[in-house]
């Protein structure tokens, strides 16, 4: 993605294998390698650009968190976060990462709850979520059954209201929780902009 402009939001990179190398127009100008993530606060207005390495497969994943209209205006920003500074806790079967939200290292303007979970088969996950927060989980690869529904590989299940959230692997399995608390305001997207 060569160099294009952004507005209104903020967007988290997290790359998953490879690297990516961000440039944009605050000076900025580094390379985010396989575990690490970056956050833009578009805000006012950014241009920036994000190219893949040259050689070899990279693989992320790009959430966009819209600002709430009082925020809408605020000074574009940048925050690049390395492997070694995201904190991840061992649970029975796997690892949990704590990509934003909670204390994690990466910093956003509203409240969101980013985590990247890794599951062995029959073993589950369960967490507490705030009741004022919605938002999805996103299954990179494996099985899950959560609130009575399986949700496979590349599939996503939306979760309305907060509360005990259970999560059990039918295999093994890595999938992402993403939430954060509703702006109640009209989402005006045009293309690379939300304004």
């Amino acid at each position: 993605f060569p160099e294009h402009p952004h507005r209104g939001f903020e967007g988290i990179s997290y790359i998953m294998s490879g690297s990516v190398n961000h440039s944009d127009n605050l000076g900025n100008n580094s390379t985010v390698f396989n575990g690490g993530l970056q956050r833009f606060t578009a805000g006012k207005g950014i241009v920036h650009s994000e190219i893949p390495a040259e050689e070899g497969e990279t693989r992320g994943i790009q959430l966009w968190v819209n600002l709430p209209q009082e925020l809408k205006q605020i000074e574009p920003d940048y925050q690049q976060i390395d492997r070694a500074e995201i904190e991840q806790i061992a649970i029975a079967g796997g690892s949990v990462r704590l990509l934003a939200g909670d204390n994690a290292a990466l910093k956003l303007h509203t409240k969101v709850m980013y985590r990247d979970v890794i599951l062995q088969a029959e073993h589950s996950y369960s967490v507490d979520i705030e009741q004022d927060m919605r938002g999805f989980i996103y299954v990179l690869s494996g099985e899950v059954t959560v609130q009575g529904e399986t949700i496979g590989s590349t599939q996503a299940g939306f979760i309305e209201n907060g509360g005990r959230l259970d999560i059990r692997a039918g295999s093994d399995t890595r999938f992402l929780l993403c939430f954060g608390v509703p702006h109640n305001q009209p989402i005006h997207q045009h293309g690379s902009f939300v304004d």
